[in-house]
C-alpha cells in the first residue's frame, strides 16, 4: 500500500538516488515545480520517470498551474494563463462571461496538463480577498465576494473535470485575511466565527463536492488559538469535514514553509493525526523528505476510497477538446476585462 505522502524532486530528471528513495519509501505521487519544467517531452519523461519508481501507473502527479505570478509551466514554453483576479475583473462586467471565460481558461490548463501526464491542478483558490492583508493570496484569489469567488470556483472545477485533471480547492478554511506569508511565518487570524462562516467558509462549503482540497497554514483563534489548521484536529474535524463539509482528499500544504515549526518527522506525523489524508513535501531536499517520511504511514481504507473516487471521477468526466478553438474563445473574452 502507497503511503500517505505527495513528494518532490530535485530536478529535470530523476536521480539513481531519487529513483531508489522513491522505490523504497513508496509515496502516493508527486509534485512539479518550476525547476523541473523545461519543455513538454522532457516533463513527460519525468512524469513517466516518477511513476516508474513507485510502479504504479495511475500516481497522482500534481502542479500549481493557477495562472499569473503562480505557474510552474512558464512562457514561451508555454502559454501564460491569465491570473484569478483577472475573471473577477470581467465579472464586474459580465458575470456570465467571466464564468465561461474561467471554464474556458481551465479547460485549457487541463488540456496542457493532460498531454504532459499531470493529473491534478492545484486550483482554484477560494481564498477571500481582504484590503491590509498579505499579498501572498492577492490576484490568485478571485475578489472580495464569496458568492463570486464561489460561482468563479465552480467554473475552474468544471472546467478542469472537463479535461481529464482533478482540481484542489485551496487553502481551506481561508487564508484570505493572512497578514503574513505562511511561506515565511505563522500567521492568525482573529476574526470571530460568525464573519468566518459568512464570508471565508463560503466558497468552500459551496465546492465541497471537488475532489481534492489543500489546508492552510493559518491559525484562526476563534476555533484554535494554538494550533494552524494543518496541525489542529479542531479546524480540520469540526470545521473543514463535519461544518463545510468536504470529504475528499485532503492534503497539507507544503510542510516546508516556515509557518511551521518542530522537525519534518513530527510536521508529518501532526498533520496527519490531525486529519489529513495526506502530507505534501515540494522542495526535493533528500534530508527532508526521509524525515517526512519517516513520520508517515501506508494508506488507510478511508484515504484510499477518497482517492480512487476522484481517480474514477477524473477519467468519467475527460472530454476531447479543440484547444485552438478554446484559445480563440477565451481571449475574445478577456478582450472586455
Amino acid at each position: 500500500m502507497p503511503r500517505r505522502a505527495i513528494l518532490g524532486c530535485a530536478g529535470p530528471q530523476l536521480t539513481r538516488d531519487e529513483r531508489r528513495f522513491f522505490a523504497e519509501q513508496d509515496p502516493l505521487g508527486f509534485i512539479l515545480f518550476a525547476r523541473n519544467c523545461e519543455n513538454p517531452e522532457q516533463v513527460r519523461a519525468l512524469v513517466d520517470q516518477l511513476r516508474d519508481s513507485v510502479g504504479r501507473a495511475d500516481a497522482p502527479v500534481l502542479i500549481d498551474q493557477e495562472g499569473g505570478r503562480v505557474q510552474r509551466l512558464k512562457p514561451p514554453t508555454w502559454r501564460h494563463a491569465p491570473a484569478p483576479g483577472r475573471f473577477a475583473e470581467l465579472a464586474e462586467r459580465d458575470l456570465d462571461a467571466a464564468r465561461e471565460a474561467a471554464q474556458l481558461n481551465a479547460r485549457l490548463l487541463a488540456h496542457e496538463l493532460g498531454e504532459l501526464g499531470i493529473t491534478v491542478d492545484c486550483v482554484p483558490c477560494l481564498d477571500i480577498r481582504v484590503p491590509g492583508a498579505s499579498e501572498v493570496i492577492g490576484d490568485r484569489s478571485f475578489g472580495a465576494d464569496p458568492g463570486l469567488i464561489a460561482a468563479l470556483g465552480k467554473a475552474v472545477v468544471d472546467g478542469l473535470l472537463t479535461g481529464g485533471v482533478l482540481p484542489t480547492i485551496k487553502h481551506v478554511p481561508g487564508h484570505g485575511r493572512a497578514l503574513v506569508d505562511s511561506h515565511h511565518e505563522l500567521p492568525r487570524v482573529a476574526a470571530d466565527l460568525a464573519t468566518l462562516r459568512a464570508s471565508d467558509f463560503r466558497p468552500f462549503a459551496e465546492l465541497v463536492g471537488a475532489y481534492w482540497a489543500m489546508t492552510a497554514h493559518v491559525i484562526y483563534t476563534a476555533i484554535d488559538p494554538d494550533r494552524p489548521a494543518t496541525l489542529s484536529p479542531s479546524v480540520i474535524g469540526e470545521t473543514i469535514r463535519d461544518e463545510i463539509g468536504f470529504d475528499g482528499v485532503l492534503i497539507s500544504d507544503d510542510l516546508s514553509m516556515q509557518a511551521l515549526s518542530g522537525g519534518f518527522a513530527e510536521r508529518a506525523a501532526g498533520s496527519l493525526a490531525a486529519g489529513c489524508d495526506l502530507v505534501l513535501h515540494c522542495n526535493g531536499a533528500r534530508e527532508e523528505m526521509a524525515a517526512v517520511m519517516a513520520g508517515t504511514g501506508a494508506l488507510d481504507g478511508e484515504t484510499m476510497r477518497r482517492v480512487q473516487m476522484g481517480e474514477r471521477a477524473r477519467r468519467a468526466w475527460a472530454r476531447p477538446l479543440d484547444a485552438e478553438a478554446a484559445r480563440r474563445q477565451l481571449d475574445a473574452l478577456l478582450a472586455g476585462a
